[in-house]
Parts: structure tokens; sequence; C-alpha cells
């Protein structure tokens, strides 16, 4: 018997390790996939003022601060019972879509495309960025383009790149100027003709990734998703929608105020990340996705003419739903396409530029919760406080977590089919970490402090036989 570790996982956002156990014989006998950091954020922020947890929880993680800035301004939205003006919306949102443009391309140029434009199996050496850069040039400039186009827009509204504090309880901070607007429109060809090209240049790789295709997490599971009354495609508003594995509507219209009653959070003993699953079909049958491929089966429409044909490609070649995890880096692209037509009807909004953006109110309800979907996935902030108005608890399920269960079955699948011992080849290996890496895990956002961590200790002796073992639940 023999014990093969992947760590750490290369290419994603955080640490975690992968583990097979082979027989020995070479075949398969399990794997595990633990995330080995630990963030606190819920337990330290107690006592801390409601109106700073938007800049308290963007501190999360450097990838997707924008994202926990929203969910969590939604969620201090409710504590304060206030509508925010329609001009503070749109710039929310506008700066929502950016985030989405800028982290999108990340994980496409620069942490997948080694992968998919490279092959799996070549040399470890060459398959990474700097390989990119030098088979693809144009492909790995245009990466730096189009995430720079995302930044910008960032900056441009919140003054900082990473981390910004321009979100805030009521709406934000500060109106966007007419030179901003315009700058944006300047680029937005740019941007768009880089995207199309990406989706075409993908495409034109399917047919090398067929195996992959059929084995990266194709095993079916539900999806949730946000989407509006009519079924329609949403980012930044919207309620919960859970599709089953055959496409049917599970259950429909889940507010974010009830993300409870659907949504559970079980604790592994191997892992610091918890495992959500949907609570009518229990742990651990509950099994469910989010995040772009989720997004791009649960979603009736985008609304949008560019990303509209483009979802009717994708269903036409894989189906409704579609199950691969592979198929996560052909939906970040339609994506991209989708936030690129919102920013232009959102910039071309006339209240864009109107100067009515924030409203102020005190606490006027002792608990509040923010749903927004980030890149990664169904983003949630749920927040107590007391009547001061100072947090007393806090519960944040991001969607690394949604995805965790899926994850530790996409690693088992793909072992299963492309790893043979007792010859082992380092493409083998690679797709077990690619596998991870089609999640676009965000692991610094996913472990948190609610309630206690269920975890094992072991002692082995230097043979790594087994002395002693120390279990709490």
């Amino acid at each position: 018997m023999s014990r093969i570790t992947i760590e750490p996982v290369s290419r994603i956002e955080g640490h975690a390790r992968i583990t097979l156990q082979l027989a020995d014989d070479g075949s398969l006998q399990s794997t595990q996939f633990q995330v080995t950091q630990v963030r606190g954020f819920e337990k330290f922020t107690e006592g801390r003022p409601f109106y700073e947890m938007p800049g308290i929880t963007a501190r999360i993680c450097g990838i997707c601060p924008i994202s926990h800035e929203l969910a969590s301004a939604k969620a201090c939205d409710a504590i304060m019972a206030v509508r925010i003006p329609k001009p503070a919306r749109l710039l929310r949102e506008l700066l929502h879509c950016a985030q989405f443009v800028q982290s999108h391309a990340l994980s496409f140029f620069y942490l997948s495309s080694p992968d998919l434009l490279l092959g799996m199996d070549c040399d470890p050496a060459a398959r990474n960025i700097a390989g990119v850069i030098e088979r693809f040039p144009d492909v790995a400039r245009d990466g730096i383009e189009l995430r720079k186009f995302g930044l910008q827009i960032v900056e441009g509204l919140a003054q900082e790149r990473v981390h910004p504090s321009w979100v805030v309880p009521g709406g934000v901070n500060a109106p966007m100027t007419a030179a901003l607007r315009d700058r944006i429109l300047a680029d937005l060809p740019g941007a768009f003709a880089i995207t199309e090209h990406a989706l075409s240049l993908l495409k034109s790789r399917l047919d090398a990734l067929k195996e992959e295709i059929e084995f990266f997490g194709s095993d079916p599971t539900l999806y949730a998703a946000l989407v509006d009354a009519k079924g329609q495609f949403q980012l930044y508003d919207g309620a919960i929608r859970f599709m089953g594995t055959d496409g049917d509507t599970l259950q429909d219209n889940v507010a974010p105020e009830q993300y409870a009653d659907f949504i559970g959070e079980a604790s592994l003993r191997d892992s610091y990340l918890k495992a959500p699953y949907y609570k009518p079909m229990g742990y651990p049958a509950g099994v469910y996705r989010v995040g772009p491929l989720a997004r791009l089966n649960v979603a009736e429409s985008f609304g949008t003419a560019r990303a509209d044909a483009a979802l009717q490609e994708f269903r036409q070649r894989f189906g409704r739903p579609a199950h691969s995890a592979l198929l996560y880096h052909y939906a970040r692209l339609v994506e991209i396409l989708y936030a690129l037509e919102r920013i232009r009807v959102l910039i071309d909004d006339p209240q864009i530029l109107d100067p009515h953006i924030r409203a102020t109110a005190g606490v006027n309800a002792l608990e509040g919760v923010g749903v927004i979907e980030a890149p990664r996935g169904l983003l949630i902030h749920h927040y107590k406080v007391d009547e001061k108005g100072a947090m007393v608890w806090a519960n944040l399920i991001v969607a690394t977590g949604h995805n965790n269960l899926a994850m530790g079955k996409s690693v088992q699948q793909v072992a299963e089919h492309f790893v043979h011992g007792p010859k082992l080849e380092e493409g083998m290996l690679n797709r077990v970490s690619a596998v991870i890496r089609a999640y676009d895990p965000c692991l610094s956002c996913s472990t948190h402090a609610t309630g206690q961590v269920a975890m094992r200790i072991q002692l082995l002796d230097p043979h790594g036989n087994l002395l002693d073992e120390l279990v709490s639940d």
C-alpha cells in the first residue's frame, strides 16, 4: 500500500493538499482533499461596530475583496433597514461586474491556461504562465489587458485596486466621474475583442480535452445560483434557485434571509473547510455546486445579446445541466461577456453620475443577511448585532465552501480514471490538481470559525503506524 500526497496544490489561491491512497496492485483505494489553513474572521469581528464589517471582511482575501465588501454591505443595509439610492445600486453593480472581469481573467489566463493551452502532460517546467508567454504571447498579453480593464474600473471608482473602502452601509461614499465613464466606454470594444478571442481559442481546444471533459467532475450534482423573478441570470440581486441533477427546479425564490432553511453546514474531521449541503436531501446526499457552471445551468437566460448567444451554443454542445467541472473555464468566459455587456448598460444609465449615493440610518434590525454571486459562486454574509450595533455573531458561507463536497467527489473521479499505479506519470497527478483549479477555489475565504471545528490528531511511529488518535466532533 502506498500514499501519494500532492502538496501544495499549485496555481490556486490558498493552501491545500490532496492525498491518494493506493493499494499494493496500484489501484486507487481512497482520495482526500484537505484545506490546511484556517481564518477566524467570524470570531475576531465580534464586538466590532457593524458598519466596519465591509472594510474588515474585504481583508479576507486579496483576490475577491469586492465580493466580500458587497455582501457585507448588503447585510449592513438590512440591519439599517434602508433601501439604498438607485445611483448607489448602479455603482455597486458596476464595481461588481469589473471584479468579475478581472477575477475571471486571472483564473483563465494566469492559472488555468497552462493546462488548457499547453496540455495536461506538458513538461511541468514549461507548464506555467512563463510557458504560455513563450508559446502564446498574444494570449498572455490579452490576459494582462483584460484584467487591467477590470482593475482600472475598480480603481477609478474606489481609488484603490485592492481592499478599497468605497462600498459602505447604505451605498457608496463617492460618485462616479464623467471622465471615468468616458474612459470605460472607450476601452470596452478592446475588452470584448479579447474575450471573444479567448472563447474561440478555448472552443478550438475542446476536441483535445474530450477525455478530461468526460471525467473531470462529471458526476451529476445539484446546483445553486441567484436568479430574478423570471429566472434570469443575476450577480448582485435576486433569490436563490436550487436545480436538481436532471435540470428540474428543486426550490425557487429562496430569499437571502431564508438561506439557513435550505443550506446546512457539516464539519469535516480532516479539513478546516466546512461542507455545506442542500438540507432537504441531507448530508452528504445534498451535494451541490455553485459558480460559473452552476449559474449557466440554473439561469434561463442572461438577457444580453452576446452572452445569450454564447449560452445557446454552450447548451447545444453540452446540454442543460452540463456537469463536467472542466466546463467552469468555458462558463467563466461567457460570464465575462455578460459582465462587459452589463457594464455598458450600467454606464449608459443617466443616473450613474447622480451624486445621491448614500442612505444613512442606525440600527433598525438586529439581524441582516447579504447574498451576492461572487466570481466563484454564491456568497452569504449573515450578521447579528446588539442594540448598539456591536457584532455579536457572524456566519460566512463562501463559494469554495459550497463546492467543497463536489471538489472531493471530482478528485475521486479524476483519480479513479487517470491515476494508475505502480507506474505513475506526472500528467496523471497534474489532472488531479487541475480539477481543483477548474473550480478556482479561494481558500483564504473559505475557512471559518462558527462552532467547533471537527478535528483528528494522529500520532504515528516512524513507519507510519498509528500509535494514538484524538478525535473531536
